[in-house]
Parts: C-alpha cells; structure tokens; sequence
C-alpha cells in the first residue's frame, strides 16, 4: 500500500485540485451566465412580468437544445471555439469552456423552477407598492426561494463534476483523466478505485455543504 501512495499519492492529490479548480470556476461562470437567462426565462413567459414571446421562446428553445446535446458530444463539438479562447483544447482551462456551455442551461433551468416556486401572494404585495421588476426579482423572489436556489447549486456542482470526469477521455485533465490514463490504459485498478472513491466523497461532502446551508438559510425552519 506504502508502494502505491509513493508512486501515484502526489499525482490523486494534484489532480484532486485540478478536479476542484475545474468545477468551481465552471460552476461560477454557469451561474454568471445562467441566472440571467432562468430570470429571463421567468419574466419573459406567459403570464409573466414582463411576457414577449418572442424572446421567451428564443431562450426556450437555446436552453433545450444545448441541454440535449450530450457532454461529450458538445465538448468535441466546440472544440475549434475552446481553442480560439484558451489556445489549446485538452487540460484544465480548456476543459473550463465546455463544462461552462453545458452547465449554463441547466442552472438556467434550475433558476428558472426555483423562482417560479415563489408564492404568487409575495409578488402580488411588491407589485401593489409600486415595486419594479427587477426590485421584485432580486429583492423579493430571489431572497425567497434562496433555498431552492442553493439546492440547485448543490446538483449543479454534483453534475458539473460528473462532467469534468467525462472530460478525462480526451485529455481534460483531473480525476477523470489520471482514471483513464492510469486506471483504463495502463491496467491500474488500484488508481481507478481510488479516482472513483475520491469523486464520490467529493460529491458527498458538497452535497452535505449544499444541503446544511439550504437548511440554515430556510426561513420556513424555525430556529
């Protein structure tokens, strides 16, 4: 056991961070880019604040088409674009590109049910005070389905992860890559148990994090 730690031990702990460096920048940059189309979304439906059904469905219809295309068919896809924004298409920044194409519609999706779980009563009020469309958003139906917002955040993180493993096929670097550089082509079972037991805490203690803050955060939970 000593044997493998000294041989593979600094390369699980090097790509563990390189794992993490992908899915928290791609996380964040998804969100930069998928609240905005999940608020668009809301407003812009039928029935919404601000209803234009030509925008509504042009946002639809971006969203279900990107969300169809499967990870590693999207990842190939945009390669020669990955490559005009980081200058190469393998390793961990360039992973960064697709992960965020991919990961930004779900969010927006996810946005999108979490702000449509707030209680038309809320918006009526704000409404009746004069308060505008965007004061309503961020003031009074973000605020209220934090919760759900932060769940969200939480299987986004899990599904973006599980993603950055897929990535390794072709060089993205992490886990994912050191599970089919070592654990596939070089027959190293032993590296591939640990990359998949490494993944699954990860995913584990983000999970517990995610669901531990939505519930400190739940005003609906007395203290």
């Amino acid at each position: 056991m000593s044997e493998f730690w000294n041989e593979y031990g600094s390369l699980l702990l090097n790509n563990t961070g390189v794992t993490l460096y992908m899915v928290l920048v791609s996380t964040l940059l998804a969100y930069i880019i998928g609240i905005p189309l999940g608020i668009g979304l809301v407003l812009t439906a039928p029935g919404g604040m601000k209803p234009n059904a030509v925008i509504y469905n042009v946002l639809d219809v971006t969203v279900n088409i990107v969300r169809s295309i499967p990870f590693l068919i999207l990842l190939i896809l945009i390669m020669p674009f990955t490559k005009l924004l980081v200058g190469k298409t393998y390793g961990a920044n360039a992973t960064i590109v697709p992960l965020v194409v991919s990961a930004a519609p779900f969010i927006a999706r996810m946005v999108e049910s979490s702000l449509l779980e707030v209680g038309h009563g809320v918006i009526e009020a704000a409404q009746s005070m004069g308060a505008s469309s965007f004061t309503i958003v961020y003031k009074v139906m973000i605020p209220e389905a934090r919760t759900s917002l932060i769940v969200g955040a939480t299987i986004a993180l899990a599904t973006i992860l599980g993603y950055s493993a897929m990535a390794g096929t072709v060089g993205g670097g992490g886990l994912g890559d050191v599970a089919i550089q070592y654990g596939y082509y070089r027959y190293q079972t032993g590296v591939m148990i640990i990359t998949v037991v490494l993944l699954v805490a990860l995913v584990q203690i983000m999970q517990a994090a995610g669901m531990k803050l939505g519930k400190a955060l739940d005003h609906r939970i007395s203290k």
